[in-house]
């Protein structure tokens, strides 16, 4: 009995180690192998737990969605034709990005590239929103144009006077800010590293990743070092994090017009197990632009819009939505994502290229317009390129505005070529802005030579006026001919510089509150009734603990 007894401790004892062997996150599962070993050999992060929250997000959990009108097409057109679409799980901002919000970005610009410097006045100017766009010829606006922006009084209200391109690039700057400060928080950066930034050195999470040596222009003394054993002895090394660190965050970006719709529409609040118990027109329950529950909020309005002509309100004393123009974000009641103003206040800008039909034939996951893909600038030694201040990027707009392409800091970036594109089925360029609707190949003209066509623009299928820049060869300076479109040919104004706005603003019917509708207008463009919120992907599971859908914040 007792050599039985022994018998079956020692079998439990052999099945133990090996399930702890089995289960070792320190052991390579390939090849038995150690990692994470300090003599050396692979080393690799085995205790990452979840991507979490960037600042300023909400988890939406991705899903299948019906993309376009639920309801009947009063207008008859095919513009927000219902199709089946999936989405990934993402992150988006809980609300529109506010005055506050922005003007921390203009002050980043001012502190870090001063206007008294040639070189850097065009990227503070650049960024600026356009506070014109309250002008009306017959209307008395003139306060807004100048406190809007900028009074404390307006600070938690959504920016507006932002076009497309400057939205791209607050997110870009967000990316890095964000990315900066949580690597000071986990003690790869030191922290006074935020306070010290100039025009030679700024922090840049992509340089940061590709060559950590070049980040603040090649000071290195916010990098802390560590010691590593060698066999000679010990060395110091900068305590860098890379991407399988899991400390760095995904960029912040513009929704696309797929991801934006599915946050709006909220099914995730009618889901019945696996089936919706009814579509909302809106982005909350009912059909209704009013509140039909009980309590003290029973029919005040769910949204800021135009309810009629002249009526952007309400009666004195019994104001219908608490806005005349826009109002605090937060006003208004959040949809069941936990996302805030996904109707009304501001329409608000998506990543897509405009198209009237949405071609869910070649893709129904993850959907979207826009993609150009492009790769980091090496010189001949293999060295990253970093933009410096002497080669700062700059864009001439349709409109005559300059802005930054990038800021000093970042890597210099091309087009994919060849290397990328030959013999590649899933992808066969750069630019996919008109794929399969605009190119050559679409139009009726596909049976002709696309390379001579390339350039004429009487053939193409949309054929929205061209703006004429040009290089001014005595100063070397960009100018542009400043005419308007007298074409009695026009077809339309769409092009691949043209996006996608969506959500109903203070100035629109409550038609437009649906998140099937969509619009468009020229990315360089901007007016009083246009603002934006950032997204971010999700990394890894697609689902999270309900409890821990919010950030704590």
């Amino acid at each position: 009995m007792k050599y039985t007894g022994f018998i079956k401790l020692l079998g439990l004892g052999l099945l133990l180690a090996g399930l702890q062997s089995c289960s070792n996150k320190n052991v390579s599962r390939a090849t038995g192998m150690p990692i994470n070993d300090p003599r050396g050999g692979f080393q690799y992060n085995t205790h990452f737990q979840d991507q979490g929250f960037a600042p300023g997000l909400v988890f939406i959990e991705g899903g299948t969605f019906t993309m376009g009108d639920r309801g009947d097409d009063i207008m008859h057109e095919w513009n927000s034709m219902p199709r089946e679409m999936h989405i990934q799980s993402f992150y988006m901002d809980e609300t529109e990005v506010t005055n506050m919000m922005y003007l921390e970005y203009l002050d980043w610009l001012k502190r870090v590239f001063p206007q008294d410097d040639p070189k850097f006045r065009q990227i503070y100017q650049g960024a600026l929103p356009d506070t014109l766009v309250w002008r009306s010829p017959l209307s008395y606006s003139e306060d807004l144009v100048v406190n809007y922006l900028r009074h404390p009084a307006y600070a938690e209200y959504p920016v507006v006077g932002v076009n497309w391109v400057q939205a791209v690039q607050y997110a870009n700057w967000r990316t890095d800010r964000v990315n900066e400060m949580r690597l000071i928080r986990s003690g790869k950066l030191k922290r006074d590293a935020i306070y010290n930034e100039s025009a030679d050195g700024t922090f840049n999470t992509q340089t940061y990743l590709t060559d950590p040596g070049q980040v603040f222009g090649g000071n290195t003394e916010y990098i802390p070092v560590r010691k590593v054993r060698t066999k000679d002895g010990k060395e110091e090394r900068m305590d860098v994090a890379n991407i399988s660190t899991g400390i760095i965050y995904p960029k912040y970006r513009l929704p696309t017009e797929a991801e934006w719709e599915y946050a709006a529409k909220a099914d995730i609040g009618n889901r019945s197990y696996n089936r919706l118990e009814n579509r909302n027109i809106y982005p909350w329950k009912g059909t209704a632009t009013r509140y039909l529950g009980r309590g003290r909020n029973r029919g005040k309005e769910l949204a800021n819009f135009k309810m009629s002509d002249g009526d952007y309100s309400g009666l004195a004393g019994w104001s219908d939505d608490a806005a005349d123009i826009t109002a605090p974000v937060k006003t208004y009641p959040p949809n069941d994502f936990g996302l805030y103003d996904m109707a009304g206040n501001v329409n608000e800008w998506v990543a897509d290229v405009y198209r009237p039909i949405i071609d869910d034939q070649q893709s129904d996951f993850n959907y979207f317009r826009g993609n150009i893909y492009t790769k980091k600038a090496f010189d001949a030694d293999g060295n990253l390129v970093v933009i410096t201040p002497d080669s700062i990027p700059f864009d001439t707009l349709s409109n005559g505005k300059i802005v930054y392409k990038a800021l000093p800091g970042a890597p210099a970036t091309k087009l994919v070529d060849e290397k990328e594109l030959y013999l590649r089925q899933n992808f066969f360029r750069a630019d996919n802005r008109d794929y399969m609707d605009g190119d050559i190949q679409s139009s009726r003209y596909f049976t002709e030579d696309s390379t001579t066509l390339a350039g004429d623009t009487k053939k193409r299928m949309y054929n929205a006026p061209v703006h004429r820049i040009y290089m001014d060869s005595i100063n070397g300076q960009w100018k542009m001919v400043r005419e308007f479109d007298r074409s009695n040919n026009r077809t339309t104004l769409i092009d691949n510089e043209v996006r996608v706005y969506k959500g109903g603003s203070w100035k629109d019917r409550a038609y437009w509150l649906q998140p099937s509708k969509r619009r468009f207008l020229p990315q360089y463009l901007s007016t009083n009734d246009i603002g934006f919120r950032c997204a971010m992907s999700r990394f890894g599971r697609k689902t999270i603990a309900k409890s821990y859908r919010r950030p704590a914040h």
